[in-house]
C-alpha cells in the first residue's frame, strides 16, 4: 500500500463535451459521445479503481477494509471515508440551476428519502447520500458561470429593463423592500402557465436589449423555451474565469455552470437540488428550502504560492484543499504526507511519483494517482502540470 494509479469513471450527460475529456485521456471518441465529468475518488456511485499490478479494486472498498492505512488516522477518525471527490468537468452547454445542501440538510433529506423507500438511483431522488457538497471550480479553459445573487440594485435594474408585464407588482414591491428571497420565491412559485408566459416575454424583451445578462437569457431561452429559469441571469452574477482562476460555492449558494472545462473539487457527495434548465428532476420547493440568499459581487479566487511551483486555493471547506503544481527540473516537488491521503491528477506532461521506501509510479497526461495515508513522504520528478486534492492541515 503506497502510491497507485487510479482508473476513473466517465459520466456522459447531454451537456458534456465530445472532445475535452477524451483529449485529456488520449481516447478516441468516434461516436461523439458527451463526456461530461471524470470522477476521481471513492463515491459509492462511481468509485475509481485502484490499479495494483493486474488487480483492479474499487477505491471505496479498499478504504472500507483499512481506513487508517488508506486515509491516514487523522482523516479516518474525523471523516471515516475519503472526504473529497475530484472531477474534471467539461460543459459544452449550460448546466441546471442548482444548489447544494448543508450537512444537516443532507442528513435529514437522505433519511427522509430512505424512509420513503425512494431508490437511490431514482430520477425523483434529491439526496443520494448524507453529505454536504461545497465545491471549488478551477478553470482549465475560459469558463462561464452564474454564481450567487447580485445586489438588489442590479437585480432591480435588469428586471426594470426587461419590464415584464407579469412582474409589474412584484418588481414595484421589490424596489421598496429589496427582499431578494421574497421576489425569487414569487417568480419560482408561479403556476406553470404564468412561468411559461414570463419566460417567453423575457426572451422576447432580452433580444432587444444590450448586455451580457440579456444575451444569456436569450441563449437559455433558445435551449429551454418556456422555462422560467431563463430569468436566472437577471438575478445571479455572471462570472467568466480564465485558466487557474476559481470560484468557491458554499452550502445553499445558487449557481449554474454555463460552459467551459475545469477541475472541480468538492466534498464527497452527489446531492444536487435543481430549480430549472434541465431535463433532470426539478424540485423548486426543496430548492427554496435549501437556498441561502446572500447577495453581492462574486469572488474570483487565485491560488496562493506556498512553495516553488506550488500554489494552493484557500477556502473555508474542511473537506478538501486544491493545489496547482507546475513540475519541472527547476521546480522538483517533495511532499510530507503525514496529514493523510492525497489524489493527484496529471493534467499535462509526465510525472514519476517516488514514495519513501516504495516503488515508483509513472503517470502521464490524464492519469491520476492516490497517495495512501500510510506513505510518509514522496517526491515527484518530471515535467508536468498537476492538480492535487488533499485535506487542509488545520481541519
Amino acid at each position: 500500500m503506497g502510491i497507485h494509479l487510479l482508473e476513473n469513471a466517465v459520466q456522459k450527460y447531454p451537456w458534456g463535451s465530445s472532445t475535452a475529456i477524451p483529449g485529456l485521456l488520449g481516447e478516441r471518441n468516434p461516436a461523439g459521445d458527451p463526456y461530461a465529468e471524470l470522477w476521481i475518488g471513492a463515491h459509492d456511485r462511481a468509485p475509481s479503481l485502484v490499479v495494483d499490478g493486474r488487480e483492479k479494486t474499487p477505491l471505496n472498498r479498499r478504504i472500507a477494509e483499512d481506513p487508517n492505512r488508506w486515509l491516514g488516522p487523522r482523516i479516518a477518525d474525523r471523516f471515516g471515508r475519503l472526504p473529497f471527490l475530484l472531477k474534471v468537468l467539461a460543459a459544452s452547454e449550460p448546466l441546471s440551476i442548482q444548489c447544494h445542501p448543508s450537512i444537516a440538510q443532507a442528513r435529514a433529506g437522505f433519511a427522509r428519502e430512505e424512509a420513503a423507500g425512494i431508490p437511490r438511483e431514482a430520477r425523483t431522488r434529491n439526496y443520494r447520500d448524507d453529505n454536504h457538497k461545497p465545491e471549488l471550480m478551477c478553470a482549465l479553459s475560459t469558463f462561464a458561470a452564474l454564481k450567487g445573487f447580485k445586489g438588489p440594485g442590479q437585480i432591480a435594474d435588469d428586471l426594470g429593463r426587461l419590464a415584464l408585464s407579469g412582474l409589474t407588482e412584484a418588481t414595484a414591491r421589490f424596489a421598496k423592500d429589496q427582499d431578494i428571497a421574497r421576489l425569487y420565491r414569487y417568480v419560482m412559485s408561479q403556476a406553470k402557465a404564468e412561468q411559461q408566459s414570463l419566460a417567453t416575454e423575457a426572451a422576447a424583451r432580452a433580444r432587444t436589449l444590450v448586455g451580457e445578462s440579456f444575451q444569456w437569457i436569450v441563449r437559455l431561452a433558445d435551449k429551454y423555451p418556456g422555462d422560467v429559469g431563463v430569468l436566472t441571469p437577471a438575478f445571479l452574477n455572471l462570472v467568466e474565469l480564465s485558466r487557474d482562476e476559481a470560484i468557491y460555492l458554499g452550502e445553499g449558494e445558487l449557481h449554474a455552470y454555463l460552459g467551459g472545462v475545469g477541475v472541480e473539487l468538492m466534498a464527497n457527495s452527489d446531492n444536487v437540488i435543481r430549480g430549472g434548465l434541465t431535463s433532470k428532476h426539478i424540485d423548486v420547493p426543496e430548492l427554496l428550502e435549501v437556498l441561502d440568499v446572500k447577495s453581492g459581487p462574486a469572488e474570483i479566487l487565485r491560488a496562493r504560492r506556498v512553495a516553488p511551483g506550488t500554489r494552493v486555493f484557500d477556502t473555508p471547506a474542511p473537506d478538501f484543499e486544491l493545489a496547482v503544481i507546475d513540475l519541472s527540473a527547476d521546480t522538483p516537488h517533495a511532499r510530507d504526507t503525514s496529514e493523510g491521503v492525497e489524489i493527484v491528477l496529471v493534467a499535462d506532461g509526465h510525472a514519476t511519483f517516488v514514495p519513501k521506501g516504495g516503488a515508483a509510479v509513472s503517470a502521464s497526461k490524464g492519469s491520476a494517482v492516490i497517495v495512501a495515508g500510510s506513505v510518509e513522504r514522496y517526491r515527484v520528478e518530471g515535467s508536468a502540470r498537476m492538480y492535487r486534492a488533499s485535506v487542509p492541515a488545520e481541519a
